[in-house]
């Protein structure tokens, strides 16, 4: 398929169109008359994941490789080095991040991974519901999201509602209407900003609430006649503690 058709596919399941203006979805690197042998998807581009794409293939990740402005190319540099093995390998690369967090992600690890029912969502935050205690919803969060440790503020002892946003969400809490708010890379200021609005936080962790990306995109792409191949990239943070050298 040649690159055009893929990315007018793309738009039509999570319109370009809906990113933010600071946002680089779409076409980061490649020609849109270039035929494409192989798709593969991935939450980012890393060095090992280049060195499993085959020539002439087209990378779908979640985060743009390319977010701010380049100035120069310096192959010593993130993320100019990246771009060099990947014009060596004629390797392209399309971005699906903002959009794709307001037509499918957020709803879906919501729903799907976590189990809650939306009631009203918004563009980017989910909101459900119910009741549950502080130990249940923390048991419910590292048993899905597969977390061996859980770093909240503010913790309440009973929670009639609850908010999510995948990725690094702590910036919208002045929009969350809950008792407690899912998000990930929760930053010293924002702890203190949500214990003074009385809101519960728990960090759910950047890659660990939007690892499902390339998941939710294969089954998309199964209509399509060509190979797509889950490939994600690692998660950048090693998690120590005292015993593992022992």
């Amino acid at each position: 398929m040649k690159l055009l058709e893929i990315y007018n596919f793309l738009d039509s399941i999570s319109p370009f169109s809906l990113q933010e203006k600071w946002d680089n979805s779409g076409l980061n690197v490649g020609s849109f008359e270039k035929e494409i042998n192989k798709v593969y998807l991935s939450l980012d581009i890393d060095n090992e994941l280049l060195e499993q794409v085959e020539p002439n293939s087209l990378i779908i990740t979640h985060h743009p490789l390319i977010f701010a402005e380049l100035s120069s190319l310096d192959f010593s540099k993130y993320p100019s080095n990246l771009i060099q093995t990947m014009l060596k390998k004629d390797i392209a690369h399309i971005a699906m991040h903002t959009n794709f967090d307001k037509t499918h992600l957020n709803r879906y690890v919501f729903e799907d991974i976590l189990g809650f029912k939306d009631k009203n969502s918004t563009d980017y935050i989910c909101v459900a519901d119910g009741n549950w205690t502080k130990d249940e919803l923390i048991n419910i969060v590292k048993d899905k999201l597969g977390l061996e440790y859980i770093k909240a503020v503010n913790p309440k002892d009973n929670i009639k509602s609850i908010a999510l946003m995948t990725g690094s969400g702590a910036s919208m809490i002045d929009d969350v209407e809950a008792d407690c708010f899912l998000t990930g890379d929760i930053k010293y200021h924002d702890a203190i900003k949500a214990k003074s609005q009385n809101i519960m936080m728990i960090d759910i962790g950047h890659y660990e609430s939007e690892r499902f990306f390339a998941d939710i995109l294969f089954k998309h792409l199964e209509v399509l006649p060509i190979l797509a191949i889950i490939s994600n990239s690692k998660n950048p943070f090693t998690y120590l503690n005292e015993n593992m050298n022992k």
